[in-house]
């Protein structure tokens, strides 16, 4: 009971964190903000930013999977990835852009997580995206 209260905890921080930050990236496609994601996915995972960012797919998946909790953690990672993958490709920076879509598909297919289905905690971020847009 324990470990699931910390996780949802942990879950619940990383949630607002990254809320507030690809709000930034992807409405002011602000870079600071796109980095802040990075930093938020980096300290779920309990990486070092620079490092946690600058992995192949492969390797991520490998750092979630020592991490034990990468099951439980997959699809708020991969949708974090995915969309400031977006941020990325919309401030013109193809290259991070492709490794981070790259990242998000890996670990959506290593925890067999569909890539498609947005976690329900990013539910209302999305609709206002979407109305942004």
């Amino acid at each position: 009971m324990l470990h699931r209260d910390y996780l949802l905890e942990v879950i619940a921080r990383f949630v607002d964190a990254v809320t507030i930050a690809l709000r930034g990236a992807l409405l002011d496609r602000n870079p600071t903000a796109a980095r802040e994601v990075e930093d938020s996915v980096a300290a779920l995972l309990d990486l070092d930013p620079a490092t946690a960012m600058n992995l192949s797919p492969d390797s991520l998946v490998t750092m979630m999977l020592l991490s034990g909790m990468g099951d439980s953690l997959a699809s708020y990672v991969s949708y974090a990835l995915d969309r400031v993958g977006d941020a990325y490709d919309n401030m013109g920076d193809k290259r991070t852009a492709e490794l981070r879509w790259d990242q998000a598909q890996a670990v959506a297919e290593a925890f067999n997580c569909d890539p498609n289905t947005i976690p329900e905690e990013f539910a209302d971020l999305e609709r206002e995206l979407s109305a942004a847009e």
